[in-house]
């Protein structure tokens, strides 16, 4: 009989199976394509953030107007309120991969004009609105066809470690990128961050262009006219009750909660009286609560519509929670749990949506969700800026606190009228996935 192995023996063998756990969480990322198309994202994000940084410090020291920051805010998401729904056909249409390359490259173009504005020292706040909305208006092409494009590089069993690791890349560049800003502003200069925000976009294509098209399969849609084919993602969405049920939750706290980037500076400008080193903080510090939140989601089987509205509500609290202090340290670790919270939620959500939707509907639904989530901004930030100039920024986040669990409570009610022999499906949807062989 062979004698029980040692403790020197059985090591190797745990700890290659820990390194297979600790791995699993990233396992989509041994798809070629999608390891080149997350590392371009991650690099360019990082600089989108960098540049979202800067201008928003331009914008207050033009202006020193909580407006203003509201309404370059509206400026740059009207056009994804107005468009990301025809977008979302350009998805379900259009050569995804091609769309990508001409959007990318149209943002890269504005990055420049607007870091040789500011580098001339012509820079005035009609431009910077108006390559906002231009900006705005890339965007509204760009983000569905980003969503549709990234689960389309994998096969299914990987496409909910897709949804998580793009979370990742999301939060990770939200962390490095407010907190680069913060250092390299001071001594660079403003102009100097917008030109590494256009840098970044290179990563991006050169991503694309390195990647094997032959192995991306997205099957020809048929032509079909616009307005049959928006008509037919609306009535798709509202007949799926569990997809109903993620709009109604995203719509609210897209609106008024996710309004990072005219909360943030009001909170650094009015509240906490910030540097631009600890701006790029407290930016950092919303990101890493996101970034735990959403490594930890990678490794998560299922997301429930119970953890979904837990996270929706922890989210209201936390945010009227952060318009309560004025302690830089206290509001740090608020944002912590706020970002946690927050990506939580919409983790939950975005999964539901990328895998219950067909794929022939996922761009439209997605640019739906994308619409609510990032588009209804113009609402939230103008509201948030009108309130906050004529009652101070911690009563206005309060207000938009209550909204937001307002459709918590909203979301509660439509799910109880769900009948039962329905609701199930969307209990265990990616722990269902998994099973499937």
């Amino acid at each position: 009989m062979r004698p029980p192995s040692s403790d020197g023996d059985e090591a190797p063998p745990r700890t290659q199976v820990h390194l297979v756990r600790l791995l699993s969480g990233f396992r989509a990322l041994r798809v070629r394509n999608y390891r080149l198309y997350w590392t371009g994202q991650l690099i360019s994000m990082t600089g989108s953030w960098v540049q979202v940084t800067a201008q928003a410090l331009l914008v207050l020291q033009l202006t020193n107007s909580p407006l203003a920051i509201g309404l370059v805010a509206s400026f740059q998401f009207l056009p994804v309120m107005l468009l990301s729904l025809f977008g979302g056909v350009i998805a379900d249409r259009a050569p995804r991969y091609r769309m990508i390359l001409l959007t990318q490259t149209l943002a890269m173009i504005l990055a420049v004009i607007f870091g040789s504005l500011v580098g001339l020292g012509i820079i005035q706040l009609w431009q910077v609105y108006l390559l906002a909305l231009l900006q705005g208006i890339v965007n509204a092409l760009d983000t569905p066809v980003r969503q549709a494009f990234a689960v389309e590089l994998v096969g299914r069993e990987d496409r909910p470690n897709v949804v998580a690791l793009n979370s990742i890349v999301f939060n990770g560049s939200r962390i490095v990128g407010p907190a680069l800003a913060g250092l390299l502003i001071g001594p660079l200069g403003i102009a100097a961050m917008l030109y590494l925000n256009a840098a970044s976009f290179l990563a991006v294509m050169i991503g694309l262009l390195r990647m094997d098209t032959g192995q991306i399969a997205q099957e020809p849609r048929p032509p079909a006219r616009v307005i049959s084919q928006l008509r037919e993602g609306l009535a798709y969405t509202w007949r799926t009750p569990e997809v109903l049920l993620v709009m109604i939750l995203i719509g609210a706290i897209g609106t008024f909660g996710y309004n990072f980037s005219v909360t943030l500076p009001l909170i650094g400008g009015f509240i906490l009286h910030t540097s631009p080193a600890s701006y790029g903080l407290l930016g950092a510090f919303l990101g890493l609560g996101s970034l735990t939140a959403a490594v930890a989601n990678a490794y998560m089987g299922s997301f429930t519509p119970r953890r979904m509205i837990i996270a929706a509500a922890a989210f209201s609290l936390l945010l009227g929670a952060v318009a309560t202090t004025s302690n830089f340290a206290v509001a740090a670790a608020l944002l912590f749990a706020l970002g946690f919270a927050g990506i939580s939620f919409t983790t939950a959500a975005n999964t539901v949506i990328q895998l219950r939707v067909p794929d022939d509907l996922r761009g439209r639904v997605s640019s739906l969700y994308f619409m609510l989530f990032a588009g209804s901004t113009p609402i939230g930030g103008l509201l948030i800026g009108v309130t906050a100039s004529f009652f101070g920024v911690p009563d206005a986040l309060l207000i938009c606190a209550t909204l937001c669990l307002l459709g918590v409570c909203a979301a509660l009610l439509y799910q109880r009228s769900i009948p039962r022999h329905v609701s199930p499906q969307t209990l265990d949807i990616c722990g269902d996935l998994e099973r499937q062989p």
